[in-house]
């Protein structure tokens, strides 16, 4: 099947929806079905998102989105973001009368409201606005559909996530060198954007024994690191390296209550670390019952608690996860028009185009 993935979220952004969306196009091609990626990196002019520079909004960018959809002509479209590419994806689909399916891949309102004194009904407001018509809008866990169900959404599917789990090993621990060498143990590590969103001052704040780790970078690193000098900030990490900070910690802390999901607490569990968390989208629905970590209202009672896990029980766990089954289940909540009524609308699509552009050289012969 030929899929158009419009997307204001994509390399070299380090995060987890760009880690989705590159490892479900791959494991989706290997399965024999082909990809048009739009995103910021096609050469649009973008300017930053505010407040998060590292996310560039395109603009002007719907008529080359249309002229692509329409040599491409796609069997599905797939709108992966809110930002500017995904709203031009979605006034051209609309246009078309194309199907189309939406992700929800971040708590946007309450991203917003974070960061800028915006009431959160605004933020829903214009959350429910761009996937009103969304044939599927995809959410990664049951809590998280559960919850936009109750604010209005219709058409809400679960599509999980995957881990690399030969990237992400226990086996690490003991086969590359300890990154946190000379720190008093037991080791307390979050992993992701340093940002106000994503409550990192919650587990700085935390009265732990041993060290407490960051890993990442983001806007307010400098500011933490000045109020936190204990805190030890290693920066952002990639590949094996990351992974290595993984298996060598104790507990990985994961005090957000913004993310849908957050790939990190399979990435930890994969290297046979236990997880902390809040009772928030993610954690509650990954960690209860699992053995592989703690989710309660008091954070550091739940860091605490893990340290007595079983690191081959959290490894067992993850395995469970698969970027196959993510991308299978991708592709089934897609919304694809039956291959009959498609063949008709690029038919009629061309038909259409050629008349325009017959009409286009007449005017101009007449003008000539």
């Amino acid at each position: 099947m030929k899929i158009m993935l419009i997307t204001d979220a994509w390399e070299p952004q380090v995060n987890g929806v760009v880690r989705t969306l590159t490892r479900v196009i791959q494991e989706s091609e290997a399965m024999g079905h082909e990809f048009e990626v739009v995103s910021p990196a096609d050469g649009f002019k973008t300017v930053p998102l505010p407040t998060y520079s590292e996310i560039k909004l395109a603009l002007g960018a719907r008529k080359s989105i249309e002229d692509r959809f329409n040599a491409f002509e796609p069997a599905a479209v797939h709108i992966a973001t809110e930002g500017t590419l995904g709203m031009a994806g979605r006034a051209m689909c609309l246009k078309n009368k194309f199907p189309f399916t939406t992700s929800y891949h971040t708590r946007f309102p309450e991203y917003v409201s974070a960061r800028f004194p915006v009431p959160l009904s605004w933020g829903y407001n214009f959350m429910q606005w761009f996937h009103r018509y969304s044939g599927h809008i995809m959410v990664a866990t049951p809590s998280m559909r559960e919850e936009l169900e109750a604010r209005g959404f219709n058409n809400v599917v679960s599509w999980s996530r995957g881990v690399d789990v030969d990237l992400f090993h226990p086996s690490k621990r003991t086969s590359m060198p300890d990154p946190f060498e000379g720190m008093a143990r037991p080791i307390f590590l979050n992993v992701g954007r340093v940002a106000v969103e994503k409550n990192i001052e919650a587990f700085t704040e935390l009265d732990l024994p041993g060290t407490k780790v960051v890993v990442g970078d983001g806007p307010q690193r400098e500011e933490l690191e000045r109020k936190y000098p204990k805190v030890k900030f290693l920066g952002p990490k990639f590949g094996e390296e990351l992974a290595a900070c993984f298996a060598h910690a104790d507990t990985f802390v994961f005090p957000s209550l913004t993310d849908t999901f957050g790939l990190v607490i399979l990435e930890a569990m994969a290297a046979g670390t236990p997880v902390a968390g809040y009772n928030a989208p993610g954690p509650k629905d990954l960690i209860p019952g699992s053995g592989a970590g703690v989710v309660g209202d008091d954070l550091r009672e739940a860091a605490l608690g893990c340290l007595e896990m079983d690191r081959e029980t959290c490894r067992k766990y993850a395995e469970g996860y698969s970027w196959r089954a993510c991308a299978e289940a991708f592709i089934d909540n897609l919304e694809p028009l039956p291959v009959p009524e498609r063949r008709r609308f690029w038919k009629r699509l061309r038909r259409i185009r050629q008349r325009q552009e017959r009409d286009t050289e007449s005017v101009l012969k007449d003008l000539g």
